[in-house]
């Protein structure tokens, strides 16, 4: 009797455990006229998808550059053991989650920054809004509207997330950013010739050097100018989360971006912890983004 119980017991916890997991489906697609391809994403279902006609809020998960990809997340980060803690706990409303493909092609010679390229031949931006976002809302039970869609990245998507809430203040209600790239004038100004070409040469044009970096189109797209040139009733618009680490490259240019908003009276949150730019920084800020957004979907 003692075993019979003891067994049924273990299976109701299993059956609990199994209940309590989200789901995550590497190798999605996306037809794109725009970039004439189609475009991979992966996607994250909470737990108990698919068992009602409830309708969830939407996080777009941006990875990061320099090999970067679209599983990125959940292979080295996890994400989807924090997502589903945090939905279980009640500390987060159950969500959908989507990572878009950031590479152009598979050689990856070229980050995108998630940006439109200067000569207009490979508009990522463009896709993103005009087509992925429609995609997702139409294919997913996903609640439709900005009160019900956030963007968190890290790195090169933690660039994004904050670029597009400046871009599109009336489409995310919040954002968040891990060790965001934001470089300052005179980084990009001092950045060596390969690694500017194989970060921005395709944003913002082949072959520039020096002062010459700086022109229409890195304005257009630099968070430290836009911060200035958007008004701060826009920039509200959009709740912001930044997190860097203290011995992080990038560690001045995320500073800076807390400095103006402060200036400029916009209320967000800024932090600076102690690490660097690497996935172990990334996983333990993941959960304080993420509870971040939470609120963001409640209020």
């Amino acid at each position: 009797m003692f075993k019979r119980i003891l067994f049924f017991l273990m299976a109701v916890m299993a059956g609990a455990d199994a209940r309590a997991e989200g789901t995550v489906k590497e190798g999605q697609f996306m037809s794109s006229q725009i970039l004439r391809k189609n475009v991979e994403f992966t996607v994250y279902l909470p737990p108990g998808y698919g068992r009602d006609e409830r309708k969830y809020p939407v996080i777009y998960l941006m990875h990061g550059g320099e090999g970067g990809k679209n599983h990125d997340w959940y292979r080295y980060g996890g994400a989807d053991r924090v997502f589903d803690r945090l939905i279980e706990a009640g500390e987060m409303p159950p969500f959908i989650a989507v990572t878009p493909e950031g590479r152009r092609d598979e050689e990856d010679r070229f980050n995108t920054y998630y940006m439109n390229d200067a000569d207009g031949q490979y508009r990522w931006q463009d896709m993103f809004v005009r087509e992925l976002v429609p995609h997702i809302e139409k294919t997913f039970p996903v609640i439709p509207g900005k009160r019900s869609r956030a963007v968190l990245g890290l790195s090169m998507g933690g660039y994004a997330a904050v670029a597009y809430s400046m871009k599109y203040p009336d489409m995310f209600a919040g954002a968040a950013a891990l060790s965001a790239a934001f470089r300052t004038d005179q980084q990009v100004i001092d950045m060596d010739q390969a690694g500017y070409e194989r970060r921005y040469g395709k944003a913002w044009g082949p072959g520039l050097t020096g002062r010459g970096r700086l022109n229409e189109a890195y304005y257009a797209n630099s968070v430290l100018d836009l911060v200035d040139k958007v008004s701060p009733e826009a920039i509200a618009k959009t709740d912001l989360y930044i997190d860097c680490g203290s011995y992080d490259d990038f560690f001045v240019g995320n500073a800076e971006l807390h400095l103006k908003l402060t200036r400029r009276g916009i209320e967000h949150r800024f932090m600076a912890r102690e690490g660097g730019h690497d996935w172990p920084y990334w996983r333990s800020g993941l959960e304080g983004a993420t509870l971040f957004i939470g609120k963001v979907f409640r209020q």
